[in-house]
């Protein structure tokens, strides 16, 4: 896999993920169309103790951290490698079943882009 682009949602909680490569670690960005930097998490997989940790940095006044932070350490612990999520999402006005509907999104991305390299590994 050299770079990997996906969308899910309609209207207003489409939301899209894109990832490639630098060197042997990963780096995903997930936006929607208001794109930004609103958070960024750094998750590894340790190999010996056989989990994954992860760290995330939020810009203030955002709250992309869930987004960045939770998708990072399921990438690394699937895919065992380095990893670097940046998120950043906004709607203005945003209700619970919007932020609901984004969250769900961005897991369905996730588990593609997870597929798509496990898909990518066994052809390798």
């Amino acid at each position: 896999m050299t770079k990997y682009q996906a969308s899910g949602g309609r209207g207003r909680t489409r939301v899209s993920l894109s990832a490639h490569y630098l060197g042997s670690s990963l780096v995903v960005c997930i936006y929607n169309e208001n794109a930004h930097l609103g958070a960024v998490a750094v998750a590894e997989y340790d190999h010996e103790e056989k989990r994954a940790s992860s760290s995330v940095i939020t810009l203030c006044g955002h709250r992309d951290d869930e987004i960045a932070k939770k998708q990072a350490h399921i990438i690394a612990r699937h895919t065992k490698q380095p990893v670097c999520v940046i998120a950043g999402v906004h709607i203005d006005d945003i209700t619970k079943a919007e932020i609901a509907k984004i969250l769900d999104e961005v897991d369905k991305l996730v588990l593609g882009l997870i597929d798509e390299i496990s898909t990518a590994g066994q052809n390798s």
